[in-house]
Formats: C-alpha cells, sequence, structure tokens
C-alpha cells in the first residue's frame, strides 16, 4: 500500500509537470498583449483634449503655488 502510493505521487507529479511545459510561453504571450492594449487606451485617454487641460491646468496651479 505504501509503494502505491508513492508511485502514484511520483507519476501525478511527472504528468503535471509535462502538462504545464507549453503555457508559460502563451502566458506571457497573452499578458504582453494585454498590457500593450491598457497601454494603448491609457495613451489615448491621457493624450485627450479633457484630460490634457484638466493636467495642465493641474501643474500651472502646482507651479504657481504660493508658498
Amino acid at each position: 500500500m505504501g509503494r502505491g502510493v508513492g508511485a502514484l505521487a511520483r507519476w501525478s507529479g511527472r504528468l503535471c509537470r509535462s502538462s504545464d511545459r507549453g503555457m508559460t510561453t502563451s502566458e506571457y504571450a497573452v499578458g504582453t498583449i494585454a498590457a500593450c492594449a491598457f497601454a494603448a487606451v491609457l495613451y489615448k485617454v491621457v493624450n485627450s483634449g479633457p484630460v490634457m487641460s484638466a493636467m495642465q491646468s493641474m501643474i500651472e496651479g502646482a507651479l504657481n503655488a504660493k508658498f
């Protein structure tokens, strides 16, 4: 009974390792695509007119602050 459990654990460990080999590349690809898409959306939002003017007025207010 003890040998069967050990053999099963070794077999399942090999099975898990072998089925996970190709997933890291696809995970990196999906993560990279998601990061690029998020960066593109963020770029569009930050460069839009209302956000740009709000950021400009906020920076001007910070530079013209009286201490």
